[in-house]
């Protein structure tokens, strides 16, 4: 939405969108850490994955290196190609658990166990050896399955030597021992890495997440700062113009308040950016007063704020300065209010605030076209005190915007970023935000801690 001002000059609406970072690699998952953070973590990943692979081809390089104690000839040439084949399934299984192909994995590890079958006859005791790299396999890869696996290759290990005659040979305890161990072994190497993985990413989330947090504060502050300032800048700018063109003497004043307002506003981003920005509940008062006049809008605001809380009295000031801005851009209202207790803000609004139909806005009895200015001393029959502030009376050059207002249309239909942010401040502190129209017209913002009444203070 954009707002007029007088004369014409568009008010422009704060970003609807906060600052977001880039889209995220559709590779990574939520708590993925970014591209130069994940390539030498995802390396050394790369890199204990390969060597555990590597170890376990230990085991087929025992078997094989056994073979002639039990075969010679051609039944060891038999047993060295079975070997042989198993080493070539082992790495096209680790090749498909790296891309998650699960139903090649599953075949590839059922020709292991196969293989292994067969080379029982060829290396006997030693075939075991073949039997731990499945098991580990499946301790790493299909941890679910890890416990049923290892104790059919443990009851295996210790049957067959005692089924199989020509081995006369008991139970093979060292070999069912050796493959439980080494498949314990493994599994907790796997839940090692796998918790240090998810800690990496954790940590990963934590900083993602000050991140955001912190670009979520300083653009929530930088709309807060320049939303009001920039208001009250252009409202005033529209003014000297008018000034200038009544040939007022204010017009030097009026400038002058720009450039002190333009430099408060730069010193307040630099503030704001560097996470040093402090509002004062009474200076926004005070500079809200001065808004509300430069616009027209009569100012019924407390010159004390020694009833509010200490500890509400910096929020308390972001609800007056957001309050105060949007009176000021949206209302079209001739009075404001802004009442204090020492746990409640609450400003009201006699404006047109959001229309009762679509399309159908409020208007002001008597109202003046939007943004028509008129001279306290021009010819006619003006009043005075219709045109009187809340800080004063009013001076001969008083130059002020008429009953309508300085802003154009009902108020938006949905919340900005402003009420946004100014409700995710109240949240944090444990406060209440309150919004909505009045009957018959105006506008209420309140904020509420502690079920806090309202209250009239002084004005």
């Amino acid at each position: 939405m954009t707002s007029t001002l007088p004369g014409g000059e568009p008010l422009g609406e704060p970003p609807r969108e906060p600052l977001r970072d880039p889209l995220p690699d559709p590779d990574q998952g939520p708590g993925s850490t970014s591209s130069s953070d994940a390539e030498p973590q995802g390396w050394a990943q790369g890199r204990r994955r390969t060597l555990l692979a590597a170890g376990m081809l230990a085991y087929p390089c025992v078997t094989a290196a056994n073979l002639g104690q039990y075969a010679s000839g051609g039944r060891a040439l038999a047993g060295y190609l079975i070997v042989a084949a198993f080493c070539c399934c082992y790495a096209l299984a680790a090749v498909s658990a790296a891309l998650r192909s699960w139903g090649r994995l599953y075949v590839l590890l059922g020709v292991m166990t196969a293989l292994f079958a067969a080379e029982l006859p060829f290396a006997r005791a030693y075939a075991f050896f073949l039997c731990a790299v499945v098991v580990s396999f499946v301790a790493v890869f299909l941890r679910q399955y890890a416990v049923p696996v290892t104790a059919a290759g443990a009851l295996a290990a210790l049957a067959v030597p005692v089924a199989v005659r020509p081995w006369h040979s008991g139970p093979g305890w060292f070999e069912a021992v050796a493959l439980v161990f080494t498949a314990a072994t493994v599994h907790a190497f796997a839940g090692i890495a796998a918790t240090n993985r998810a800690l990496v990413e954790a940590r990963a989330e934590v900083a993602r997440l000050a991140s955001e947090a912190e670009r979520n504060r300083i653009a929530r502050d930088l709309h807060d700062l320049l939303g009001h300032s920039l208001t009250v800048i252009t409202v005033k700018s529209a003014l000297a113009r008018r000034l200038a063109e009544a040939g007022s003497p204010r017009v030097l004043a009026e400038v002058t308040e720009v450039e002190q307002l333009t430099r408060q506003a730069l010193a307040d981003v630099r503030a704001a950016v560097t996470g040093y920005r402090e509002v004062s509940l009474a200076g926004e008062l005070a500079r809200g007063r001065e808004m509300l006049r430069a616009a027209g809008i009569v100012a019924d605001l407390p010159t004390a704020v020694d009833v509010v809380a200490a500890e509400h009295r910096e929020l308390f000031g972001w609800v007056v300065r957001e309050g105060l801005t949007n009176v000021v851009r949206h209302s079209r209202a001739t009075r404001c209010t802004v009442r204090l207790a020492a746990g409640l803000v609450e400003i009201r609004d006699d404006g047109a605030g959001r229309p009762a139909a679509p399309g159908v806005p409020h208007q002001p009895e008597n109202a003046m076209p939007v943004g028509q200015l008129t001279p306290a001393d021009a010819d006619g029959p003006a009043d005075a005190e219709a045109h009187a502030h809340a800080d004063g009376p009013a001076d001969a050059d008083a130059v002020t915007f008429e009953t309508a207002g300085p802003v154009a249309g009902p108020r938006p239909p949905a919340e900005g970023n402003g009420l946004t942010g100014l409700r995710e401040r109240v949240a944090a502190a444990g406060g209440r935000v309150d919004a909505g129209p009045l009957v018959p017209r105006g506008w209420r913002l309140r904020v509420t801690f502690g079920g806090e009444k309202v209250g009239r203070t002084p004005s």
